[in-house]
């Protein structure tokens, strides 16, 4: 997939295909790439979340840019979801270390366990949610937990969008090790830093995907 998006994102930034300019159908990229269609659509899929391009049901795909601005995950921008990260997340990860719970703990500890040694990508996404879920039940106030719901379905794509294009899964899973080693521990501060490490890791990932192929004069076919 990665091959195929790196093939399809090169033609779209050098021009290739004009603004408003209809993509070739899913049949012809699929035996011009020779790739199967589920792989295709991904990296449709992540064209369509990088801003690129735009499906339009019944009619195909269509550029609607020649550079990558701010991917849109579900309702929201990506910027916009890692600035309210960081001023809700951030503090919840204190508050968790404070209020948590023994039931708290062990649901975290057994959520993390499942997440190390799940081997389906989707099934790992759908848990990443339900570990920041769990994160802000522990913090005790039912205002955060509403928050994280609110944003729950763009937290899952972004982290699918992470886990495919930026290798993401094994860091991510580190990254919660800590956030929940340092709520067993009871620091606020920990938790805090951990937290704040795993949005930065986050937001560098997305920048490095997102940042312009173009300059690489082989990032057409064949890369």
């Amino acid at each position: 997939m990665e091959a195929v998006l790196t093939h399809l994102r090169g033609a779209i930034e050098r021009g290739e295909y004009a603004i408003g300019a209809k993509l070739p159908s899913e049949a012809e990229l699929c035996r011009t790439l020779e790739v199967s269609r589920p792989v295709l659509r991904e990296a449709l899929r992540a064209l369509q979340t990088m801003g690129l391009t735009v499906s339009r049901t019944g009619k195909g795909t269509f550029v609607v840019a020649h550079a990558v601005g701010d991917p849109t995950f579900g309702d929201y921008a990506a910027s916009d979801l890692l600035e309210v990260r960081r001023h809700v997340e951030i503090p919840v990860a204190g508050y968790a270390a404070r209020r948590r719970t023994p039931e708290n703990l062990d649901h975290l500890a057994r959520l993390l366990d499942r997440m190390e040694r799940e081997t389906d990508t989707t099934a790992w996404v759908a848990m990443d949610t339900l570990f920041h879920l769990a994160l802000a039940e522990a913090a005790q106030n039912p205002v955060f937990r509403r928050v994280i719901e609110e944003i729950r379905d763009a937290l899952a794509r972004q982290s699918a969008f992470l886990n495919e294009l930026g290798g993401r899964r094994e860091q991510s899973d580190r990254e919660h090790r800590a956030i929940v080693e340092a709520l067993i521990d009871g620091s606020a501060d920990d938790a805090e830093r951990a937290m704040a490490h795993h949005i930065d890791r986050v937001e560098t990932t997305l920048t490095d995907i997102v940042r312009p192929a173009r300059t690489d004069p082989t990032a057409g076919a064949g890369a």
